[in-house]
């Protein structure tokens, strides 16, 4: 299961970038949907990172 998360995020990490990159290159605005997808993917990657940093301290620290 997880390798199936950690494969969706990436492909939709992949997915999200290249388009904001086409965007920038093509001068267009992004579409909505674009914007809301990456903000998604930057707060759960925070989530994760805030996460994993945690539960790596607490088991330092026991």
């Amino acid at each position: 299961m997880m390798e199936f998360a950690a494969l969706t995020y990436g492909l939709l990490a992949s997915v999200i970038l290249s388009a904001a990159n086409r965007n920038r290159k093509l001068a267009k605005p992004h579409p909505p949907m674009l914007l809301y997808t990456g903000y998604l993917l930057c707060g759960l990657s925070a989530g994760i990172a805030l996460a994993l940093a945690y539960v790596a301290f607490s088991l330092m620290g026991s």
